[in-house]
């Protein structure tokens, strides 16, 4: 469940109504109060830039894809080694009285003499040790699948670290929104406690009316109840600022608490047309673009299989009767080779076709991508314009409310309205505020939505989470 359920169920602070009295203010300095100034006081704060520099480096989700990233480009060594010369050493032991196997071994040993050739010891010679030593040199010259195996190898690598990029990118917008949450929190905390000021206060005033002979003893309870709502209503408060930074260390890869500088960051967002043309460059989508491209890779490296292979060799031997790596004689074998399937029971043919269809399956979801993309964007910018009407009506509602209270207030104090007038007003200002700190949270959460589906969310930031191009 995200912060903001949390954070949203504090408006039920405009549906209590609120009152207060000198000794509630006495145990002003003490409870929730005192204990979220001192978990503000040991958490880390942090800017919004700070935030996002350590979520790139310590994110555990992105240190996962990084260690997946050099996975892919240690692929990019492994497709160009069939391209480089293979050295290959080995060493062999034989013991064997096998006629064929026998002449061999004692020639390549170079101990072939007169008697060696006698026609019985040619046919039932006795057992014999051969100790081979061979190193052995191959080099592909003409090999088309290995060339083109390399460059998708690459190009995969590519998309890859297009996608990890994208990823960072969602990273930042999550850091951003729980960086906002923890502001909002505290605003849902000053909401609170401004409820409970005002509780006190209107506790404060049937009390004394009450003490005057001119009001209920009803109002003092109803008041007195209203202010330990209002005190439970901190209390969740609090809470709330507590969750919200431990999200944001959590995004971050931390385990202690953090909480944000004073001051809220603004944001730079783009015209709707700047945006579209943003948004075509973004890093999922130049993904999805070599992917494209590395289909039609595919095609090519079906089509090299039609082809032959060319390469060259050689091995240097080494034969011994009695010793590993012993040299009791030398030899060496040069050689050329062509390799080239002419009939494969028509594979190669299915597998053409397949990567023809799979190049056709990217390219549709290349345009599906980015239409969906351009959509989004168009999306955000609704939302947008939505959160910024929004904002400018909480803050004219709260400035009537505030008004509305304002005045009922003096009109109970003078006996000219009644207790629960008070609590209606009071209510509507409590829900102006808590609706005020809702939409500016949502014009900003806007904003931000705005720029990630823009591609540039991590624009302000490159030099703090270590570049991004």
């Amino acid at each position: 469940m995200k912060i903001t359920a949390f954070l949203r169920a504090l408006i039920i602070i405009a549906v209590i109504p609120l009152a207060a009295t000198p000794s509630y203010a006495d145990r002003a300095g003490e409870g929730p109060e005192t204990e979220a100034q001192s978990l503000t006081t040991a958490a880390r704060a942090i800017t919004l830039g700070e935030a996002i520099a350590l979520a790139m480096k310590d994110n555990p989700e992105l240190r996962a894809m990084k260690s997946a990233l050099v996975a892919k480009q240690r692929e990019v060594g492994s497709a160009r080694s069939y391209l480089l010369p293979h050295v290959k050493v080995e060493e062999r032991f034989m013991r064997t009285d096998n006629p064929m196997y026998a002449f061999g071994s004692k020639l390549n040993q170079e101990r072939i003499t007169n008697a060696d050739l006698n026609a019985a010891t040619l046919n039932s010679p006795d057992s014999i040790n051969d100790y081979q030593t061979s190193v052995t040199v191959e080099q592909a010259i003409f090999a088309p699948g290995a060339f083109v195996g390399l460059r998708m190898a690459k190009r995969e690598a590519e998309a890859s670290a297009s996608d990890l990029k994208r990823k960072m990118e969602e990273v930042a917008l999550n850091v951003i929104k729980a960086y906002l949450n923890i502001i909002t929190a505290r605003n849902y905390l000053d909401v609170a406690q401004k409820g409970l000021l005002d509780a006190r206060e209107h506790y404060r005033i049937a009390e004394a009316r009450y003490k005057a002979g001119l009001g209920l003893y009803s109002d003092t309870l109803r008041t007195d109840v209203a202010v330990r709502q209002a005190e439970e209503n901190q209390l969740r408060a609090d809470k709330g600022v507590k969750l919200a930074g431990r999200m944001l260390s959590l995004l971050m890869g931390l385990d202690g608490p953090v909480t944000t500088e004073e001051v809220e960051p603004g944001f730079d967002v783009l015209s709707l047309e700047e945006s579209l043309v943003s948004a075509l460059k973004r890093h999922d989508i130049r993904a999805m673009e070599t992917r494209v491209d590395n289909a039609g890779n595919n095609i090519k490296l079906a089509g090299a299989k039609y082809l032959p292979m060319l390469g060259v060799g050689g091995t240097w031997q080494l034969n011994s009767e009695d010793t590993a790596f012993g040299s009791d004689s030398e030899s060496y074998t040069v050689m050329a080779f062509l390799r080239w399937d002419f009939y494969d029971g028509g594979l190669r043919r299915s597998q053409r076709q397949r990567a023809i269809a799979r190049k056709n399956e990217a390219v549709a979801y290349l345009d599906g991508l980015r239409k969906q993309v351009a959509f989004k964007v168009y999306e955000a910018h609704l939302e947008l314009e939505e959160a910024e009407s929004g904002l400018e009506l909480a803050e004219a509602r709260l400035k009537l409310a505030g008004e509305s209270q304002r005045l009922i207030k003096s009109r109970y104090e003078n006996s000219l309205t009644t207790v629960v007038e008070l609590m209606d007003a009071q209510s509507a200002l409590n829900a102006s505020r808590a609706a005020v700190v809702e939409k500016h949270n949502n014009y900003s959460v806007a904003a931000a939505e705005l720029m990630f589906q823009s591609g540039i969310i991590l624009d302000g930031y490159q030099h703090e989470s270590g570049g991004m191009n």
